[in-house]
């Protein structure tokens, strides 16, 4: 029976995309079936599909199974599930849960680590794949959970999981010894929300954004200053940290030319725009790898509780800053994801689907 659909797009061509249909997935023993209630759409998910091949982001949702040719991709998104099915211990119907799912309207786990935070998903094909995508969490024994909050969840959690690490990771080694930070793509989600947890703890922070964005950006205050880039050049000649999100090279040779040996750090952090930005910088940050340096020093629970802490400040203020755009069903997932594509999308909108 034909009641479940897949949307992929075209790896080679990620704004060539198709929709379709296809029978619920029937699961085996040790197995249980997730039917995906609503999702959020950012420019983090082009990004990974952006980086599919090159970080693996294909592989945790393969589109072979679902009747698709290998020249197509599931491009993940973040989001709620209902378990609707259940053959794996622990795991009962009804449970909602949060993570990563696919652009589908069903996902089978093999749940593993079940306790009363959630599980993880022990399919083969995600086995040696980034762990912290592979955790799902009950809305019931979440920490960071909040009913009237579930559109922010969707749409920053994931976003905010890495501006958390990345503004810890920052502190933690006492901010380089810098004494401004300067953050491209500074209206992105993940720059400001890193802003945000940075803001008053060191040095001052800079964002560098396109002209458009200039005003909107300031307008959140978590920047202490923010500028164009084409004013990139104009900035304090002081040590600074480099914090690119934005992957121009243009930005990039502007302030190396201009701060020569006090660009004491370049790292990046991510994309927005489809440019690789990893090559040309000096290091690359991922957030898994701060994620298990603070799991050994905090432990899970300190973590999940900081991260709680943290997310609930944020929560408070972004609630304001947000515009959500809402739609329903595979056609507005595939209408909103051509949209942040083609960058059609403001900063201040956020894309629900629910399904």
């Amino acid at each position: 029976m034909a009641d479940s659909w897949t949307f992929a797009v075209a790896r080679d061509d990620l704004g060539r995309t198709t929709v379709v249909a296809g029978a619920t997935p029937q699961i085996r023993p040790g197995e249980a079936l997730l039917r995906v209630e609503r999702v959020g759409l950012t420019a983090n998910n082009v990004t990974y599909a952006v980086l599919g091949e090159s970080m693996r982001y294909w592989q945790f949702f393969p589109a072979e199974p679902r009747g698709l040719s290998p020249e197509w991709g599931l491009a993940p998104l973040w989001g709620f599930a209902e378990v609707v099915e259940s053959a794996a211990p622990g795991v009962e119907v009804g449970m909602r849960v949060y993570g990563y799912l696919p652009p589908a309207g069903h996902l089978v786990v093999r749940p593993e680590r079940v306790d009363p935070t959630g599980f993880r998903d022990g399919s083969a094909h995600r086995a040696d794949l980034p762990s912290p995508y592979n955790v799902y969490r009950s809305t019931a024994n979440d920490a960071a959970y909040r009913a009237d909050q579930e559109d922010l969840l969707v749409l920053y959690r994931p976003l905010f999981f890495t501006s958390f690490m990345l503004a810890d990771q920052v502190i933690d080694n006492d901010f380089y010894g810098a004494r401004q930070l300067v953050l491209s793509s500074a209206s992105s989600k993940t720059a400001y929300a890193a802003a945000f947890e940075l803001r008053g703890r060191g040095p001052r922070l800079i964002g560098l954004t396109s002209p458009g964005n200039v005003a909107f950006t300031r307008s959140l205050g978590s920047y202490d200053d923010v500028l164009p880039y084409d004013e990139a050049a104009d900035l304090e000649a002081v040590p600074t940290v480099y914090l690119d999100l934005s992957g121009a090279p243009a930005t990039r040779v502007a302030l190396r030319e201009h701060l020569g040996e006090l660009l004491v750090r370049d790292i990046a952090v991510g994309l927005t725009n489809q440019i690789p930005n990893a090559d040309a910088a000096g290091e690359v940050f991922f957030a898994p790898v701060q994620m298990r340096k603070r799991r050994q020093d905090w432990g899970r629970d300190g973590l999940d509780q900081r991260f709680a802490d943290a997310w609930r400040r944020f929560a408070d203020a972004a609630g304001a800053w947000l515009e959500v755009r809402a739609g329903a069903g595979p056609e507005d997932l595939r209408r909103f994801w051509l949209d942040v594509y083609h960058g059609r999308s403001e900063p201040r909108t956020g894309h629900i689907v629910r399904f």
